[in-house]
């Protein structure tokens, strides 16, 4: 019974990193397809949607299960835990990727501005954030989450210099309305992304070590 389990509850860590890596791949090449303006791709992003539903569905069911059938305690009970907010977190993640690409389908024909402000290099901060959150979750080694509150803080940064700068672009010239309320929008994403990786992280301390933390 023991044996399986643990089974049964390495196979729900397996899927929720198979889970994780799909919402991260969704958010990815949402940015590609803005960065590259290929409309293809980024209906291929919408279109994973629902693969990412099937597996947010999935996973709580058996961490549901694995609690009901087991009662596990203490480290395998939080590793459960832990799962359950996950799921949501990931869902959130995988579906601002799918309106980043909606956006980036939008954007496919019209010339970008000023080489999409800051967005790839916010991408690149908030997409290091949740590979190293779910490493962390996968190894339980939380040096993939050091310097998480620092990372957040430069997301924060980037998204007031890129509305900023949405803005005044706007005002200059009214011809960029349309696109820039697309750049600040896809900003906001990114942010609520990057809050999302700390709130994994934050899980993900309190699996590994049984204490609560709060990344801010």
């Amino acid at each position: 019974m023991v044996e399986k389990f643990h089974d049964e509850l390495q196979r729900l860590k397996d899927d929720m990193l198979t889970m994780g890596f799909l919402a991260l791949e969704m958010l990815s090449q949402s940015l590609e397809a803005l960065e590259k303006q290929d409309a293809a791709l980024a209906r291929s992003v919408v279109d994973r949607k629902r693969e990412l539903t099937g597996w947010d569905e999935r996973n709580e069911e058996a961490a549901l299960r694995l609690i009901a059938l087991y009662q596990p305690m203490a480290g395998d009970l939080r590793t459960i835990a832990t799962s359950l907010k996950m799921v949501t977190y990931l869902t959130r993640i995988g579906s601002y990727g799918k309106d980043i690409a909606k956006a980036a389908e939008r954007l496919a024909e019209e010339p970008q501005i000023g080489g999409l402000l800051s967005i790839p290099h916010m991408g690149e901060i908030v997409r290091g954030m949740i590979g190293g959150s779910l490493k962390a979750f996968e190894t339980g080694d939380l040096s993939f989450v050091n310097g998480m509150s620092k990372r957040d803080d430069q997301v924060d940064d980037l998204r007031t210099t890129i509305f900023r700068e949405s803005v005044t672009r706007m005002m200059e010239d009214p011809a960029t309305i349309s696109r820039c309320t697309d750049y600040v929008m896809i900003a906001r994403y990114l942010e609520r992304c990057g809050d999302h990786a700390c709130k994994i992280a934050e899980k993900v301390h309190f699996m590994v070590t049984g204490e609560r933390v709060e990344i801010t």
